[in-house]
């Protein structure tokens, strides 16, 4: 990937997806015509990457590949993310492959990046962003998990766990992607907080996000509890860090 390099990279990683993935590729295509798609599928046992096999030979915007097993959304979208800057793309998209996050909200994203944000964050926290579905635990765990990243490392983003998000590529060329550790959705943390230290541009345009219709979520506690000890960890580590230099 890429068989040619073009403006703009979709990184779709899936995990049992099959009754979705078709509808998303869909979307992004009517909204994002001219971008490739990379769905990048850990082994789903439910055949998504034999359909996004089957989408791939039907249309030559879209690539698979396959990873030998559930090896982590964060691991995905570093992959993901170093195809992106292999194939010398100016922009990659990240977004799930659930039906959650809307193309039709790809557009609003897409603009914010092209006047000059190197992160875009689809933002479910601000005025104009919404959630349709979601349990209320789901709620809690989404705006606890954003007040308590924001506090400890101090950041001013009001949607860090979204992982609905436009970057510029140049921008990722400044991260070490190997570094980043966070296998779950503490990636999403991470990746917008170390950008936000680097002093990128950044823009939160509100979404729409649906709760997912088919499957089931991915969220875990074991996931929660990883992104609570990276935050905490990161955060000290930060502090040290400014006092030393202090």
């Amino acid at each position: 990937m890429p068989r040619s390099a073009g403006e703009m990279l979709v990184v779709l990683p899936t995990y049992n997806e099959r009754a979705s993935l078709s509808a998303v590729v869909l979307g992004v295509q009517r909204y994002l015509p001219s971008a490739h798609i990379l769905i990048i599928d850990d082994g789903s046992p439910d055949g998504t990457g034999i359909a996004a096999d089957e989408i791939a030979a039907r249309d030559a915007r879209v690539e698979v590949h396959h990873r030998p097993g559930k090896l982590g959304l964060g691991t995905a979208y570093v992959h993901g993310f170093g195809a992106a800057i292999a194939g010398d793309y100016r922009f990659v998209v990240a977004m799930d492959a659930d039906g959650s996050h809307l193309s039709e909200d790809l557009p609003a994203l897409v603009a914010a990046a092209r006047t000059g944000a190197g992160l875009v964050i689809g933002t479910r926290w601000i005025a104009g962003g919404r959630i349709i579905n979601w349990p209320m635990y789901r709620r809690w765990i989404s705006r606890g998990g954003t007040w308590f990243a924001r506090a400890i490392l101090r950041s001013r983003l009001h949607d860090l766990t979204s992982g609905f998000r436009v970057l510029e590529v140049d921008w990722l060329r400044r991260i070490d992607l190997d570094a980043l550790d966070s296998q779950g959705y503490g990636f999403q943390v991470e990746t917008a907080w170390r950008l936000e230290r680097l002093g990128c541009p950044i823009a939160e345009v509100p979404i729409t996000f649906v709760e997912r219709v088919d499957g089931r979520s991915k969220m875990s506690l074991g996931i929660v509890l990883e992104a609570f000890a990276n935050v905490m960890r990161w955060g000290l580590k930060s502090r040290r860090t400014h006092d030393s230099a202090g």
